[in-house]
């Protein structure tokens, strides 16, 4: 499996499916949040994502045509690496894999649906709030895991303690992070990337304020650019 955004590149000799998405989400650094309700709107949300230098969705499974819109990206912009979140089944975990998903995001550790996916060699990020829930996820062969609801949990400063005792472990944390306060995710070598609904906002899409949607990208893109990570 190669990921959407490393279309037209050679894959890492030997690196599996789950750390191709890592690296490039690691490179990309943000994962927009996506609640869609029109599949009309899908591509060109995804254009302008990728337009603004982010190529990168992670597409919510929160509204009836939410597997369609992913379908839609997946198959008309090759270089955006389009995931599904939300995955709360096995079954929904296949459908989303058959409609183009590169990646599984769940706000918490659903046992069924993460072993499916580990079963079929389907990157998987379950969410994790506490220290047994961790190391559900590493009992799995799991490294990289979400951290949600990541400001309502105690930020940076809670997963700094909790995950202090298990090595090299990783987060992609979402849940109440924005522009103002990313930049203290961001710059612990803990974090993959951060995720969140800033840069398009559900209202936003579905109003087609694609050129507002660039903006917030673009100027969020710099600023977590510009973030300097802290030595280990």
């Amino acid at each position: 499996m190669t990921t959407g955004a490393q279309a037209g590149k050679r894959p890492r000799p030997g690196a599996t499916a789950t750390q191709l998405v890592v690296e490039t989400l690691r490179r990309n650094r943000l994962i927009p949040v996506i609640v869609i309700d029109d599949v009309v709107q899908a591509v060109p949300l995804a254009r302008a994502l990728e337009e603004a230098g982010l190529p990168c969705a992670e597409i919510t499974l929160r509204t009836p045509r939410a597997l369609e819109a992913l379908e839609k990206i997946s198959t008309e912009c090759p270089n955006v690496l389009v995931g599904a979140g939300t995955v709360l089944t096995p079954k929904q975990a296949a459908d989303a894999n058959s409609a183009g998903a590169k990646f599984i995001v769940a706000p918490g550790f659903g046992a069924a649906m993460v072993d499916y996916c580990v079963e079929h060699d389907i990157p998987v990020f379950p969410g994790i709030a506490t220290p047994t829930e961790l190391e559900f996820a590493l009992s799995r062969g799991l490294m990289v895991m979400k951290f949600f609801p990541a400001e309502s949990l105690g930020g940076i400063a809670y997963l700094k303690s909790m995950s202090a005792p298990y090595g090299d472990v990783q987060f992609l944390p979402s849940g109440g992070i924005g522009l103002a306060n990313m930049a203290t995710y961001l710059a612990s070598p803990l974090i993959v990337a951060v995720g969140g609904s800033w840069m398009a906002p559900a209202d936003w899409i579905s109003a087609a304020q694609f050129d507002r949607i660039r903006g917030e990208v673009r100027k969020s893109v710099k600023a977590a650019r510009a973030v300097k990570q802290e030595a280990q």
